[in-house]
């Protein structure tokens, strides 16, 4: 394995972990459960993913923080991101259009470097820190 996948993979962790913890913290006010972008339903943290609006998860979009939300794991699984709901609250979040410039954006080739990796995932080590340590005021 290649040292960039294997930091994309970290990355890939903290990064769904950050979704995860903001998206409880924005739908609930607590750390421990959120509820899910598609369909509403509240889920406990450990059993919700962070879902990608565009499927396949392509580096464009990969990290791309609007593009990707909590999720249930119905909805994230056998539903396919249940694209329908799920497009009403991205265009509900940021606005008409913005589901098709993500549409857009995800037909984009996009190649990580190491030092970008790196960054990223300090980034999102802070950010995890910060939502851990202050909760819903670092929103």
């Amino acid at each position: 394995m290649k040292k960039s996948d294997k930091l994309k993979g970290q990355v890939w962790k903290l990064f769904s972990r950050y979704i995860r913890l903001r998206d409880c913290l924005k739908t609930t006010g607590t750390p421990d459960r959120g509820k899910c972008v598609s369909c509403g339903k509240e889920v406990w943290i450990s059993d919700c993913d962070a879902g990608h609006f565009i499927a396949g998860r392509g580096n464009s979009i990969l990290f791309d923080e609007t593009c990707t939300h909590l999720q249930c794991k119905l909805c994230n699984g056998p539903l396919h991101g249940n694209q329908l709901p799920y497009r009403r609250a991205i265009v509900a979040k940021y606005g008409e259009g913005y589901d098709e410039y993500l549409e857009r954006k995800a037909k984009q080739v996009r190649q990580f470097e190491t030092w970008e990796l790196e960054a990223m995932k300090e980034m999102y080590r802070d950010k995890i820190k910060d939502l851990e340590t202050r909760g819903v005021d670092a929103l």
